[in-house]
């Protein structure tokens, strides 16, 4: 079916669906199962030390003979480490995030690797693609976590517009509807954390999974924005004492402080009340956990009457 999308032919993948690099929740487990389905699995960096990431990329490979990617944090102290770690073990594919890769793109070529930054907007889109990336992944307000101030609908044609090289959108997809919208919004390719966060092979707590499985489509507020920092999680203790501090004006370094490790407290730990439960609008639309071969196959099963279903109507 995608035997001549862009993207799969360059990274040999057999379908056009990316494993957004999610921390704390990106592990070799979860990108092993949805490289093996057949898409494009991440380990998400984050904030990892070196030899962490190392032992996770080594699980991974172990897991999966499938082509796989890291997605790491250019503002994470250990970057330039986590780097040559990437090298060293030559991983194929990275993706990017909050800021510019541009000096570490010789290195990363040299081993052969396909370097793809996550952008929120055409002008660093733009600039990103004269450093030499492969590839750019638009990703919409819509999406959990960090995030910019463009939706997925305005942000995807413009920047496929803009630049020549492939484009994967994200942020607000987790079914075949929304796969079949970015492809007629000239992506050539979607990535996806959200849907996958609700899979059996992720392994964020019970808690938080449950938490997402009970969203509805206004359950995710957006806190930060006065740090410069906006991102979007559901809604609990901690978000309420947040914005109530936010409102009041308190000062940035305070509220940084209040988020500094609650990723991990929700994520890991089980603590949905005090932690940060990072999500996507569309949580409102996850109703059940399932493994990750079966998300893909029905979401690549969907597809073509979706688009068959569009024809018809406009007949």
């Amino acid at each position: 079916m995608f035997e001549e999308n862009a993207v799969c032919k360059m990274l040999q993948i057999k379908y056009p669906i990316f494993q957004g690099g999610m921390a704390w929740l990106g592990t070799a487990e979860l990108a092993a199962a949805v490289s093996n389905a057949g898409g494009l699995g991440i380990i998400g960096a984050g904030h990892m030390p070196p030899d962490v990431l190392r032992a996770e990329i080594q699980k991974l490979k172990a897991a999966t003979k499938k082509p796989f990617g890291v997605n790491i944090m250019l503002m994470s102290p250990f970057v330039k480490e986590v780097m040559q770690v990437v090298v060293d073990e030559r991983v194929p594919v990275v993706t990017t995030g909050a800021g510019n890769p541009g000096e570490y793109i010789p290195a990363l070529k040299e081993i052969g690797c396909k370097v793809i930054p996550v952008v929120a907007s055409v002008a660093l889109a733009k600039r990103l693609v004269r450093t030499g990336v492969d590839a750019v992944i638009a990703e919409g307000m819509e999406s959990g976590g960090h995030i910019g101030e463009i939706t997925t609908m305005a942000l995807v044609p413009q920047i496929v517009d803009a630049v020549d090289v492939p484009v994967i959108a994200a942020g607000g997809i987790a079914d075949a509807r929304g796969v079949a919208a970015a492809f007629a919004l000239g992506a050539e390719a979607v990535q996806m954390g959200t849907r996958f966060v609700v899979s059996q092979e992720c392994i964020a707590h019970e808690n938080y999974k449950n938490l997402v499985l009970k969203a509805r489509d206004r359950s995710t507020v957006i806190t930060g924005r006065t740090t410069g920092h906006p991102a979007r999680v559901l809604q609990n203790r901690l978000t309420r004492h947040y914005l109530e501090r936010e409102s009041q004006g308190a000062p940035a370094d305070e509220l940084e402080k209040l988020g500094l490790g609650t990723l991990r407290l929700a994520a890991r730990e089980g603590d949905v009340d005090n932690g940060s439960v990072m999500i996507g609008q569309i949580s409102g639309m996850m109703e059940q956990v399932k493994p990750v071969a079966e998300i893909i196959q029905e979401i690549v099963r969907g597809i073509a009457p979706v688009i068959e279903a569009i024809q018809q109507d406009c007949r």
